[in-house]
């Protein structure tokens, strides 16, 4: 399969003038407040900077949009200015984290069945093992919580019942249960259980469907990225991470069929560490397999996909479009690279990395320690903030030789 990135628009004066970049970073599943993404970009990008010999700068946004930074840049002489907007969809995943303990393990029935029913668990399977491991661990934990609970309440019921009533004892169980479980659930931030819970049944719940109140803020960001493509930019850049990597493709495809300006900056899309099987393999979502089809042929923007097999949580150097099984005969994107996290950080980085399984999900924001600078590399800094477009900077690139091409999904209906 060849992939050839698009013209890059380059400018008359561009030795002169300051590369002018729009970037829109789509979080994943994530409930915390933006400002989390503006103070890491802001830590990394000065390590990275320091490792790599350029110079980064943040100072307050400048443009319109609930939330985003101003970077100020120098790149071997070039000035650049970067724009960055993150797309917020955080409201709509707390208020999907506010259920109940007991409607958490009813959730966690009905996930379980949406993938096991549906036969996607075992397509998954044989792509990657980590995620899967991933999606099974707050079954298995939950599960795992519920039993030590319920231990802790028989004996608390046994032990009252042994030197007072029966109903005393029962109570008293009751209580001990509630108790143990609130307090399993307090300490969440530890153990990710719930959250990975609510996370996988976003989307499984609806069958891989976009519920309602995620497809109204989609047409939001889309109009957000359309009026950027109006103005005068050398590269809108949309970056989406983790589940913003689907999202990213469908609001990308939807805005390319409504029509692109004839005279715009270049388009590129960046997506790190995508989970798209997870969703593209469920029964119910047409429309992100449609959009993947869709997307994977364009020649009106780059889409260059990053993720790193030391991710445990990715479907490292899986083609999404091709594993899902819609890849057209005219497929060109996406580039699948991977950021080799062994040898874009150092041995010490990585020994203290290596088992901090979500620290590594978000490894594509930070810096990496063993970088070079040479222009083949994964720098999210110098993508998102130097002074050449995607399509530049891996024009001969060629697609990681371990991405896996099978196509292994069982559902691949568009419609």
């Amino acid at each position: 399969m060849e992939q050839q990135a698009p013209q890059d628009h380059d400018r008359p004066d561009q030795a002169t003038r300051a590369f002018r970049r729009r970037v829109f970073y789509i979080p994943g599943y994530d409930p915390i407040h933006p400002r989390r993404y503006r103070e890491l970009y802001r830590k990394e990008g000065t390590d990275q900077a320091r490792i790599c010999g350029y110079d980064l700068a943040l100072t307050p946004k400048t443009t319109k949009g609930p939330y985003g930074w101003h970077v100020n840049g120098q790149f071997d002489g070039r000035a650049t200015e970067s724009d960055v907007e993150v797309l917020v969809w955080s409201d709509i995943v707390r208020e999907s984290m506010s259920n109940t303990i007991p409607a958490t393990y009813l959730q966690l029935v009905r996930t379980a069945w949406a993938y096991i029913g549906s036969g996607a668990l075992f397509r998954l399977m044989k792509l990657r093992k980590g995620p899967m491991i991933a999606a099974l661990y707050p079954i298995v934990f939950l599960l795992v919580q519920l039993l030590a609970a319920l231990l802790v309440a028989g004996l608390a019921a046994a032990l009252v019942s042994r030197f007072g009533h029966w109903a005393a004892g029962l109570l008293a169980g009751a209580a001990v249960l509630v108790l143990a479980l609130r307090w399993f659930r307090s300490i969440d931030n530890k153990t990710y259980a719930y959250y990975l819970m609510h996370d996988y049944a976003f989307s499984a719940l609806s069958g891989g469907a976009n519920p309602p109140g995620l497809e109204a803020r989609m047409a939001e960001f889309r109009a957000a990225i359309r009026a950027a493509l109006d103005q005068d930019f050398d590269e809108v850049l949309v970056v989406g991470h983790s589940s913003g990597a689907h999202v990213g493709v469908s609001i990308l495809s939807d805005l390319i069929r409504g029509g692109l300006p004839l005279h715009r900056p270049a388009l590129a899309f960046l997506s790190l560490g995508q989970v798209v099987p997870m969703v593209s393999f469920l029964p119910g979502a047409h429309r992100l397999r449609a959009d993947l089809r869709y997307l994977s042929a364009r020649d009106d923007l780059t889409w260059v996909d990053v993720t790193a097999p030391g991710d445990g949580c990715a479907f490292a150097l899986c083609d999404p479009v091709a594993v899902t099984g819609v890849a057209p005969a005219n497929q060109r994107w996406p580039l699948v690279l991977s950021a080799a996290f062994t040898q874009t950080l150092t041995p010490a980085r990585w020994k203290e990395l290596r088992w901090r399984f979500f620290r590594l999900h978000f490894q594509y924001l930070c810096a990496f320690d063993a970088l070079t600078g040479a222009d083949g590399e994964y720098d999210y800094f110098r993508i998102t903030a130097g002074p050449q477009t995607l399509a530049a900077r891996y024009r001969d690139r060629a697609p990681s030789g371990s991405r896996i091409t099978r196509a292994v999904n069982r559902h691949t209906s568009l419609t």
